[in-house]
C-alpha cells in the first residue's frame, strides 16, 4: 500500500508540474522544446520581410540582422523603412540592407517587378526566406456590421496580395530547389474570434493556402512555417509598452521558480514549490498555483520581442505551424484543435460578451468573459 501511495503521489506531482508549466507557457509544447535558434539556418541567408516598417516587422529586421541575415525590407512607407535600416546592426547591416517599397494591393504587374528586384539584389543568390508579415486589421466589430469596403481592404492585403506575391516568387525558389515561407498568421486563424470575423476569415484563408502549398511542394525543397500569435504587446515610439500588467504579490514567488524549467526537471521544480507544505496539501498546490498564474497571465500579452524570437526559432527548425500566446488563448487553441466540440462551446459562451467588452475598450482575452452576466431578454 505504501508503494502504491508513493507511486500515486509521484504521478500527481508530475502532472501538477506539467499543468503549472502549461499555465505559464507562451507557446505550444513543440515550439518551446526548440530552445535556441539554429544560427546556421539564418546567417548569410537572404530574408525578405513585408510590413517591416514597424511593430513585429521592425523587430524581425533587428533580430535577423543581428543573426547575420541579408535583409530586404518592404512596406509602403519608404521613409520608415529607412529609419529601420539605420537602426540595424549585424554582419550585413546597415550598409547592405536593401529597401524595397511595396504595396500588396498594387496589382500583379507591380508585385512582379518587386519580385524581380528582390531576386537581383544579391548577385548569385535569391530569396531564401519570404516572411509574410504585412497585415490589415480594422477595429473590432460584429460579423453583421462589417462593410464591403472593410471586407475588400482586409482580404486584398491579408490574402490576395500575399498569395499573389507568393505565386510570383515561388518559381525562383523551385529553380534553386529551396525556399522557405514564414507566414505571420494569427490565433484568430485557428479559433473563432468574436468581434474579428473578417480578420479571422482572412487568416483561416492564409493557413489553408500555405499548408496546401507546402504539401504540394515540400518534396521540391519548399518549406512553410505558419506562425499563429495570440495577443502581442508592442511598443510605442517612446519605447513604452502599450499594454501589460503587474504581477500580484500572491503569485510573484512562483515566477522565480519558473526559471528552473530550463535547467531542472519537473520533479525538482515541484519540490521547490512544495518544500514548505504539509503532505496533505502537496498534491493540490501546483494545481492552485497554475490557476492563480493563468489568471494573472490572462492579463498579459507576449512581448513583440519574444514573439519574434520564437518565430525565428520556429523557422530555423523548420516547424510547420506554431502557436505563440499566454493563457487563456493558448488553452483555447488546444481545445479547438483536439476537442473541437468543447472548444467551440467555450467560444460560443464568451462570444457576445467579448464583442461588448471590445466596444468598451476592455480586455477581450480575460477569463472573466466566461462569467459575464447575460443581458435581459
Amino acid at each position: 500500500m505504501l508503494t502504491l501511495f508513493f507511486i500515486s503521489l509521484f504521478l500527481i506531482l508530475v502532472l501538477s508540474a506539467l499543468l503549472f508549466k502549461f499555465a505559464i507557457s507562451d507557446g505550444d509544447f513543440t515550439l518551446l522544446s526548440r530552445r535556441h535558434v539554429k544560427r546556421e539556418e539564418i546567417e548569410d541567408k537572404v530574408v525578405w520581410i513585408t510590413g517591416a516598417s514597424r511593430g513585429i516587422g521592425e523587430i524581425l529586421a533587428k533580430q535577423l540582422a543581428s543573426l547575420g541575415a541579408k535583409l530586404i525590407l518592404s512596406a509602403r512607407n519608404e521613409t520608415e523603412l529607412e529609419r529601420v535600416r539605420k537602426q540595424l546592426t549585424g554582419k550585413y547591416a546597415p550598409e547592405q540592407v536593401k529597401i524595397l517599397p511595396l504595396d500588396l494591393t498594387s496589382g500583379e504587374a507591380t508585385l512582379k517587378e518587386a519580385v524581380d528586384k528582390a531576386e537581383s539584389f544579391f548577385p548569385g543568390v535569391g530569396v531564401d526566406y519570404m516572411i509574410h508579415n504585412a497585415a490589415y486589421e480594422r477595429p473590432k466589430t460584429t460579423a453583421l456590421d462589417v462593410t464591403e469596403e472593410s471586407l475588400k481592404a482586409t482580404f486584398n492585403v491579408n490574402v490576395f496580395g500575399t498569395i499573389c506575391l507568393t505565386r510570383l516568387l515561388t518559381p525562383f525558389m523551385l529553380r534553386r530547389g529551396r525556399g522557405h515561407f514564414v507566414v505571420m498568421s494569427s490565433a484568430a486563424g485557428k479559433t473563432p474570434a468574436p468581434g474579428q470575423a473578417v480578420y479571422s476569415a482572412s487568416k483561416y484563408a492564409l493557413n489553408g493556402y500555405f499548408h496546401s502549398l507546402r504539401s504540394e511542394l515540400c518534396q521540391k525543397g519548399i518549406k512553410v512555417t505558419v506562425v499563429c500569435p495570440g495577443p502581442i504587446e508592442t511598443s510605442n515610439g517612446s519605447g513604452a509598452t502599450t499594454s501589460g500588467t503587474k504581477v500580484s504579490s500572491e503569485v510573484r514567488p512562483f515566477f522565480s521558480t519558473v526559471k528552473l524549467f530550463g535547467s531542472q526537471n519537473v520533479f525538482q521544480l515541484t519540490a521547490n514549490l512544495l518544500s514548505s507544505l504539509t503532505p496533505i496539501k502537496v498534491s493540490f498546490c501546483p494545481f492552485f498555483a497554475a490557476v492563480m498564474l493563468s489568471q494573472e497571465v490572462s492579463k498579459k500579452r507576449v512581448s513583440a520581442e519574444r514573439c519574434v524570437e520564437l518565430t525565428i526559432i520556429a523557422a530555423s527548425h523548420g516547424l510547420k505551424e506554431v502557436w505563440i500566446s499566454y493563457q487563456p488563448v493558448l488553452a483555447v487553441m488546444y481545445l479547438v484543435q483536439y476537442m473541437p466540440t468543447i472548444g467551440y462551446w467555450l467560444m460560443d459562451k464568451v462570444g457576445g460578451r467579448r464583442v461588448e467588452v471590445a466596444a468598451q475598450k476592455g480586455n477581450t482575452y480575460s477569463l472573466g468573459l466566461l462569467f459575464g452576466k447575460k443581458k435581459a431578454a
